[in-house]
């Protein structure tokens, strides 16, 4: 039975992941689909705004480039539709990542099937102005490598290859029409092959490296997919900032000292309450209650350390430190009674909230057995801070603090009430404790 019940969990489990993992790699892949775009916009653009300047200020060069034959505004045209195609592109792959789908295979190779044409189309139009001979010497064929290179970004082996292929196949097919049998040279047709097999070549290369980065891609958001699900599931029985702690210092580091605002929160006379009401309404009233006091407390800067029973320990400036510790631990305080007033107005069982909060020195750290430990707080500062808490029923109050927080506010404590020196259990001597309103 208990076999089957893994079994059965383990592949929901396992599917859910690989989705996760499918879904993100897929806008990663995306992602750098978008940069390979971006790149041949800007390249595209350097090349075309080269054009211009060489219209503009060397009409003569122009001349000898095309030879009176072809008008080179045809060429700038063609680039110019070129760039507007890419944007096309890079909008199509923009609004697909922001629905979260991907975009259509099919789609893909017709992509790289018009990009890698385009130095095809600009090279018969140089063929037609310069000869055959000297526009195939000429710039134009290693324009063919900008487009192989630049799909190693698709992170697809066959992507990449169908690129040097298509390559290949239209610069062989080219040279083989504009040099035909018959001439007074024969087609150079080992040259041209070389060269054609050199470019699928270099599209295999190109799909061969999309592929490693690919796998390290995959490997990176396999690795960040199963932290954030280690994070999320240990974040809910621990503060994400003890998650964080442990998982980049691990569970075997050192204990140190710490300055910190201990607070201990409890509502008063709840499990007399909780007596007349069902287990069920007794837990919805707590969660519903906690889940507005943890918000409270994350929002200024403290964690939850421990749940104890109808109340929780609190931190601040641990596991990280905090210069203003106790201002910031009493300003939640203050929000968190504030909250639980306004909680009471439209509640049945209306929760009375006891506040004490001490600051001073403690030793914090994993502490407990080499098969279990747990990231906590342990000192004299702990303890005072939970005798502070109790003292909220015998002076029927909300908030106490120590005279470490009144100091450490100084005049931001303005409404403090000194209750005078309290004989606290456990102290030998009396010790100050002061009422926030």
């Amino acid at each position: 039975m208990w076999r089957r019940w893994r079994a059965k969990w383990g592949s929901i489990i396992g599917s859910k992941m690989s989705a996760e993992f499918e879904h993100a790699l897929m806008r990663e892949v995306m992602r750098s689909e978008m940069v390979r775009v971006k790149a041949l916009i800007i390249t595209t653009c350097m090349i075309l705004g080269a054009l211009l300047v060489v219209d503009v200020f060397a009409p003569t060069l122009e001349q000898q480039i095309w030879r009176g034959r072809v008008n080179p505004f045809y060429g700038q045209l063609l680039l110019g539709a070129f760039v507007l195609f890419e944007f096309w592109v890079h909008s199509v792959i923009s609004r697909n990542l922001k629905l979260g789908r991907d975009v259509p295979v099919i789609r893909r190779y017709i992509g790289a099937f018009i990009e890698t044409s385009v130095p095809t189309v600009v090279l018969v139009l140089q063929i037609q102005a310069m000869g055959p001979a000297e526009a195939l010497g000429f710039v134009t064929p290693l324009v063919y490598f900008i487009f192989i290179i630049l799909s190693t970004l698709r992170l697809n082996f066959w992507l990449s290859a169908f690129t040097g292929l298509v390559a290949a196949v239209e610069l062989f097919a080219v040279a083989m029409l504009y040099q035909p049998i018959g001439a007074e040279q024969e087609p150079e047709l080992y040259f041209h092959t070389v060269r054609s097999l050199v470019l699928l070549g270099c599209g295999i290369l190109a799909g061969a490296v999309g592929v490693q980065l690919r796998r390290q891609f995959a490997a990176s958001i396999e690795a960040t997919t199963a932290r954030d699900r280690i994070t999320n599931l240990f974040g809910q029985h621990v503060s994400p900032q003890v998650v964080e702690r442990l998982m980049a210092e691990g569970t075997t580091a050192a204990s140190d000292i710490r300055h910190v605002a201990v607070m201990f929160v409890d509502f008063r006379s709840f499990t007399a309450a909780a007596r007349s009401r069902s287990p069920q309404d007794v837990v919805d009233r707590l969660d519903g209650a906690f889940a507005v006091l943890v918000e409270i407390l994350e929002r200024h800067g403290g964690i939850v350390n421990k749940f104890l029973g109808d109340g929780f320990l609190a931190l601040f400036g641990a596991p990280f430190d905090n210069a203003d510790a106790a201002e910031h631990a009493v300003a939640a305080a203050r929000d968190m009674i504030s909250a639980m007033d306004a909680i009471n107005e439209s509640s049945d069982w209306p929760l009375r909230i006891g506040i004490g909060i001490h600051f001073g020195e403690v030793v914090a750290g994993s502490i407990g057995s080499p098969r279990r430990k747990e990231y906590t707080v342990i000192g004299d500062t702990v303890n005072f801070a939970s005798r502070l808490e109790a003292l909220n029923k015998e002076f029927n109050s909300h908030l106490l603090v120590s005279a470490a927080v009144r100091d450490a506010l100084g005049n931001a404590c303005a409404d403090a009430k000194a209750l005078g020196d309290v004989q606290i259990r456990g102290y030998e001597r009396p010790v100050a404790v002061w009422q926030l309103a």
